[in-house]
């Protein structure tokens, strides 16, 4: 039998790339990425997958546009994954948030081209960094904001953040564990503001080395605290040595809550990162790499 022959008389199965819209708390979870022994996003959503594709779990692998740690919070990760059910984009909505545990669950549901990626065709991601300030040590939101004791000049966090934004080495906010092949990065806004009791640092990038948010933030913070001078982060930028910088931010401040994409549909927008700003800020930079 020749193999053309094969083929039509056992047609092989239509693959469909579907994409998901996420949301979790990351207290449930020891961060996105599978790992043995501990509960991740990862993992929890290849399993309700498998079950609402009926699919085996070992040939399940979801595709995120940005790694999260431990302990950080999502609004809108972005996930993609191959499957060959054919399923209603609610069908996948609802069956894998019925199959997630506690503190996961799908927002919302697109089909997409079989080739596209939630990593590599995202142009741009956004987080937001919560610090709750100048209040006694919070307790039932303590897992959902960092902490600062003393009020923070968030003017000064402002002012300091300015020369961050554009297209630099971020080597200096990077990690040591980071895996990228680059250390440059092009920030497209970088806005610090105070919301009550609370100072909320709102980024977006292209992409961002292993941990850039937190530490940005944390050198942010040192600023805010009057520890470090508002030129500070410029200084620790044009020196691009993570050993001079300060600790990293706790992970329980951060956000990813948005990420852009040029080629599917997207549901509607959080609130634009400026005031009085009318539509989402969205840029095409060339496809490139997150950790976050």
């Amino acid at each position: 039998m020749s193999a053309a022959h094969d083929t039509a008389a056992n047609p092989q199965p239509r693959t469909n790339t579907v994409v998901l819209g996420v949301e979790y708390d990351g207290r449930c979870f020891h961060g996105l990425q599978s790992q043995a022994g501990v509960a991740t996003v990862q993992d929890a959503l290849e399993q309700a997958i498998a079950r609402v594709g009926n699919q085996s779990p070992s040939e399940t692998r979801i595709v995120a546009a940005g790694r999260t740690d431990a302990g950080v919070h999502a609004t809108q990760q972005v996930v993609s994954f191959a499957a060959s059910a054919e399923r209603t984009e609610d069908a996948w909505r609802l069956g894998i948030t019925s199959l997630t545990p506690d503190g996961l669950g799908v927002v919302w549901c697109r089909k997409a081209p079989s080739d596209f990626s939630a990593r590599f065709d995202a142009t741009w991601r956004r987080y937001v960094y919560v610090i709750q300030d100048g209040s006694p040590r919070p307790i039932i939101a303590r897992g959902v904001c960092a902490w600062a004791e003393q009020r923070l000049d968030d003017a000064a966090m402002q002012q300091a953040a300015l020369p961050l934004i554009g297209e630099h080495d971020f080597s200096a906010f990077r990690a040591a564990a980071c895996q990228s092949r680059s250390p440059w990065r092009c920030i497209h806004h970088l806005r610090v503001r105070r919301i009550g009791s609370f100072v909320a640092i709102d980024i977006q990038a292209n992409a961002f080395v292993l941990r850039m948010v937190r530490n940005i933030a944390g050198t942010l913070l040192a600023v805010g605290r009057s520890t470090l001078p508002q030129d500070a982060p410029a200084e620790l930028l044009a020196g691009r040595d993570r050993r001079q910088a300060p600790p990293t931010a706790p992970a329980q401040g951060l956000y990813l809550i948005d990420v852009g994409y040029r080629s599917i549909p997207q549901p509607p927008p959080p609130p634009p990162p400026h005031r009085g700003g009318g539509g989402r800020n969205i840029n095409t930079p060339n496809r490139t790499t997150t950790a976050a």
